[in-house]
């Protein structure tokens, strides 16, 4: 199953001083809480002025793909997907 989220979401994240890597450890989502156990890839875009930090990331069910504003400082969760046949 893939599903378009577009949700905002509640994320602790973690700094990394070894590589100098932040980084999303938690979210929570439809209240549960997710634990972030790999990261697949992280780059940034431009929508005018401001940076957006696109992270893609899986915990041990599920795959998300999350967007992290820089200027409003606000996490949404834009899609996920379990790996399942839809």
């Amino acid at each position: 199953m893939h599903e378009k989220i577009n949700e905002r979401v509640d994320v602790i994240t973690i700094y990394r001083k070894i590589g100098a890597i932040s980084m999303p450890y938690k979210l929570r989502w439809n209240g549960r809480d997710h634990i972030i156990k790999a990261l697949g890839y992280h780059h940034k875009v431009k929508e005018g002025k401001t940076i957006i930090h696109i992270f893609s990331c899986s915990s041990d069910t599920l795959a998300f793909r999350l967007r992290f504003n820089s200027d409003t400082l606000s996490w949404i969760l834009e899609e996920v997907l379990d790996g399942a046949s839809s």
